[in-house]
């Protein structure tokens, strides 16, 4: 039996899959800030969609005064209690990223947001808003990194993408499928079939969703929207900071670094 259930309401498992990249983005978004962002500032950083915490974890630890939230209160609770166990502090609360508030108008040097969460934001007029909303608790100079999944609206088939990954004798295996978008709406729908195995017991969990697609174009006319930002650079998602690209449909994992206007 495959059971329906939103894989952020366990997030064990969630963190189980995506940790193991989380040491090199960490070093990959010190190392942007250290090429592109301001120098001499007091290294406060913001996550939206912070998820299970890991790279909440990771930054804390590197010695960045960490912020971030999420729409998801079991995915908090997660990543405070990992906070705690490594005697960590951070401030998360439960929000979201279209109209999230700061707890005491707090800036930030440093935002973040990769591995595509910026598209579950479903509506043109929520993803300039959470631009601009992030522009707004910006310093003068600071950064915002964006992950996204480009789409190529020519592709007639499906994508699959399967992970596998342990921790503590729990296996973890992600089976994802996302069907071709439609061009019209742009959406697509995705599919993930977490197939987790502990003490010698397997299950598994199914969760559907959508997102909102971007090819290359459309993110520029998105990127319009938000002047207060500038695009200074592009990057991958093998996070090596020596190999730029350009904004365009010839890779599809895109990170662009935005920098606010002074």
């Amino acid at each position: 039996m495959t059971e329906q259930r939103d894989w952020y309401d366990t997030p064990l498992y969630y963190d189980i899959i995506f940790d193991a990249d989380t040491p090199k983005e960490g070093s990959f978004l010190e190392d942007v800030y250290a090429k592109h962002g301001p120098c001499g500032r007091s290294r406060q950083m913001l996550e939206p969609a912070c998820g299970s915490g890991r790279l909440v974890l990771e930054m804390a630890r590197r010695g960045w005064k960490v912020s971030g939230f999420d729409g998801n209160v079991r995915m908090l609770d997660f990543a405070r209690e990992r906070l705690k166990r490594a005697a960590l502090n951070a401030k998360l609360w439960e929000d979201w990223m279209q109209n999230f508030e700061l707890p005491k108008n707090q800036s930030f040097d440093l935002a973040h947001c990769l591995v595509s969460s910026f598209k579950y934001l479903q509506t043109e007029r929520d993803a300039a808003a959470c631009l601009q909303r992030v522009a707004e608790c910006l310093k003068p100079g600071g950064l915002f990194v964006l992950g996204v999944h480009l789409t190529n609206y020519d592709l007639a088939a499906e994508e699959h993408e399967r992970w596998a990954a342990e921790r503590h004798g729990i296996r973890v295996v992600c089976n994802t499928h996302t069907w071709p978008a439609n061009k019209k709406t742009r959406l697509e729908v995705l599919r993930t079939r977490l197939q987790i195995t502990h003490a010698g017991r397997s299950h598994t969990q199914e969760t559907k969703w959508q997102f909102r697609t971007y090819n290359a174009v459309q993110m520029r006319a998105l990127l319009r929207k938000a002047p207060a930002f500038e695009l200074v650079e592009c990057y991958d998602f093998t996070y090596d900071i020596t190999d730029t690209r350009k904004l365009d449909d010839s890779y599809a994992d895109i990170v662009l670094v935005l920098r606010k206007c002074d």
